[in-house]
């Protein structure tokens, strides 16, 4: 029989990332939250935890806080069924999401629902084609991610499309692609890239270009408001969303190096397919809603 104030503990040591952060959120001392993991460990017959720094679960480790996310949302859900009232605490739900998303329409669209429902949102960010792993792993509930299969256990839904385009200053355009954009140009040419996850470059260049150049050198900024500064500064070119670049085209301040190509990533969210009250109540709002601010 699971204890689950026992999991309840290893789950804060994995959230709070150690164990003196865990004491202090669930009021307890380090060693009483040291000994349930212990007691939790002992009854499982398996080591759940690395003792690392910060501590990181096993294998067997994420499968029980899998187990324990999913009851927890039950309960929470059953518990303002019973009551008709909010529960004493608020549910958090753990979110998968890629920074275009929460940098232009997540927050929007979420806001109407964290003003009604007593819901707090812990995010992970990471690349639209990186996001699933934190669902597949057990880390969050639910994510905004670019691939369109459903993973077992979990449903999937469309919520449409960002579109792309390689734009930089009409001055960086003539002084590294004066023709138009080639392989030996971009092997060239510094490009901004967000981080060494994200894919959209290298998949313009497939498009475009049939191949991607051996080698091009690349700054490497995670953050949409300065990768965008990098481009209007004339430093770099890069893969800019339209939801930012529109307006600098118009004007004149960016230009497109190949006129007219996109490249449309689609996004989706996917949750886990459970009966929850929380979690179905933000999924069915949240979709709603991100379908008004995306295309297609």
């Amino acid at each position: 029989m699971l204890d689950y104030k026992h999991i309840e503990a290893l789950a804060k040591v994995i959230q709070e990332g150690g164990f003196e952060r865990a004491a202090r959120a669930l009021f307890l001392t380090q060693s009483a939250v040291s000994q349930r993991v212990r007691q939790l460990e002992e009854s499982s017959g398996q080591i759940l935890i690395s003792r690392t720094t910060p501590p990181q679960p096993t294998a067997a480790g994420r499968t029980l806080l899998n187990h324990y996310q999913q009851v927890k949302l039950l309960e929470d859900g059953l518990s303002s069924k019973l009551t008709d009232s909010p529960t004493e605490k608020m549910t958090t739900l753990a979110i998968g999401i890629n920074a275009d998303s929460l940098a232009h329409w997540f927050i929007t669209a979420i806001s109407p629902i964290l003003q009604r429902m007593d819901l707090l949102i812990d995010l992970r960010v990471d690349d639209q084609e990186q996001t699933h792993s934190f669902l597949r792993a057990g880390d969050v509930v639910g994510c905004v991610s670019s691939e369109a299969n459903a993973m077992q256990g979990c449903r999937v839904e469309k919520l449409g499309s960002m579109t792309y385009r390689l734009l930089a200053t009409p001055d960086f355009i003539e002084r590294w692609f004066p023709d138009e954009l080639s392989l030996e140009a971009a092997s060239q040419a510094p490009a901004v890239i967000f981080n060494r996850k994200d894919r959209l470059h290298y998949q313009f260049f497939e498009k475009y270009l049939n191949m991607v150049p051996v080698s091009f050198p690349a700054h490497f900024i995670p953050a949409p408001d300065q990768f965008l500064q990098v481009v209007t500064d004339g430093y770099s070119y890069g893969m800019v969303p339209d939801w930012q670049g529109a307006e600098l085209l118009e004007s004149g301040q960016l230009q497109e190096l190949v006129p007219e190509a996109t490249l449309k990533i689609d996004l989706y969210w996917h949750c886990w397919n459970l009966s929850a009250r929380p979690l179905q109540d933000f999924s069915d709002q949240m979709v709603k809603r991100a379908r008004k601010q995306l295309t297609g």
